[in-house]
């Protein structure tokens, strides 16, 4: 795989949904908003899962997810395996994260909204397991079918060994695709947005809810990965910046089934893996480990879901 391209061509279609003053904004910063390297590191051949593609209408699966609340076998099964033993991370095998664009919804202090610079990373009340509510001065609570994410961090080059006291920040779309603090009918909140530190197991978990998809992307969540709670305030700091690709399967059953996501179903059916703007390049190595494996619940219910990010410590 050749080096990322540059932000200004990653972003593509996450630009639809910005106001003319931040795209002015953001083109000034665009330089500024580079992740740092393309990491290149693959799992070996035993390890490596098939590429993700899209779904088009009825080409998915959609009876996992109607009466049980034992899960979905994605078929993308990341290595997110995890016990309880003291300072074991559970991973038999992980890959280095791909470094994706932040996007133009970070506020991670990289840019700005009606000339302000917008950085939740300093707030008080940010640090926190469940981000459905607005934080601090902020008010509101995001709609959505509830998902538990439990989020693993090891480090790569020390056998996937936990990366206690890392640091990881995630954000994402509400169910119509929007982002708090930048949409303009939500800027008024700041949801969907949190911190977490690692523990002993290199593990966090947060409460949240299923992003929606909006034109032109794949269905996402945003994250940073910091080394600290101390270095978790600016962007400059961040040891990674990627995304995570939701279920396919998932995603196409609980858009047909659940009418708050129904602006989701045409944008969806229009887009895939291969041809999203951040995803698309990756190997299959790659969008496997990007994706949350579902451990148990459906779209009435709401899902458990695992993932391992693997970075090069």
């Amino acid at each position: 795989m050749t080096e990322k391209q540059t932000i200004g061509h990653r972003q593509g279609h996450d630009d639809d949904h910005i106001d003319g003053g931040l795209l002015v904004d953001l083109q000034t910063m665009a330089p500024r908003l580079m992740g740092r390297r393309q990491i290149l590191s693959l799992l070996g051949a035993a390890g490596a899962a098939a590429i993700i593609t899209g779904c088009s209408g009825g080409g998915s699966d959609t009876s996992s997810d109607t009466s049980t609340d034992t899960g979905t076998d994605t078929g993308s099964d990341s290595g997110s395996g995890t016990d309880s033993g003291s300072g074991d991370s559970g991973v038999d095998s992980c890959v280095v994260d791909p470094t994706e664009t932040n996007g133009p919804y970070p506020a991670d202090g990289s840019n700005s909204v009606s000339g302000s610079t917008v950085n939740v990373l300093t707030q008080s009340g940010v640090v926190r397991s469940d981000i459905r509510s607005s934080f601090g001065s902020y008010s509101g609570t995001a709609d959505g079918v509830p998902v538990t994410l439990k989020i693993t961090l090891v480090n790569v080059n020390d056998g996937c060994a936990p990366l206690e006291g890392y640091v990881i920040y995630i954000w994402h779309c509400t169910a119509e695709g929007e982002y708090s603090l930048y949409s303009t009918s939500i800027r008024d909140t700041n949801y969907l947005r949190g911190v977490q530190e690692a523990d002993e197991n290199g593990q966090v978990t947060f409460t949240t809810i299923f992003p929606g998809c909006y034109s032109g992307r794949w269905p996402h969540i945003h994250f940073e990965v910091y080394a600290s709670l101390d270095e978790a305030t600016h962007y400059n700091n961040r040891e990674l910046v990627s995304q995570m690709a939701m279920p396919s399967d998932v995603c196409s059953t609980l858009y047909n089934n659940v009418s708050l996501y129904s602006a989701s179903v045409s944008n969806f059916n229009r887009i895939s893996i291969s041809s999203d703007n951040v995803f698309g390049d990756n190997s299959s190595a790659e969008i496997s480990a990007q994706t949350p494996t579902v451990d148990s619940g459906n779209y009435s219910d709401g899902y458990v879901m695992s993932i391992v990010v693997g970075l090069d410590a």
